[in-house]
């Protein structure tokens, strides 16, 4: 299992964008997307508060708004080789 994590909180209508455009990318069964909300814990506002959402792989990557599914899969498949 490769475990995503989508940095969200809560009324963010990008955030929301971004997880349906995760599903709409055809991710294999391998992949379990995580929602961390960010609002609950403040050293994660404070590093990620103005650039929610963001999209980090299992090896610690990040990939920042805007994405679509394109860059979704290359970024994940960027990742896949280093």
């Amino acid at each position: 299992m490769i475990k995503l994590q989508l940095f969200t909180t809560a009324g963010c209508h990008l955030c929301e964008l971004a997880e349906q455009t995760i599903h709409n990318a055809g991710l294999s069964p391998d992949y379990q997307l995580e929602l961390v909300e960010i609002g609950d814990n403040d050293q994660l506002v404070e590093q990620y508060g103005i650039r929610i959402p963001v999209l980090r792989s299992g090896k610690g990557h990040e990939l920042n708004w805007p994405f679509d599914e394109d860059a979704i899969l290359a970024f994940l498949n960027m990742d896949a080789r280093v």
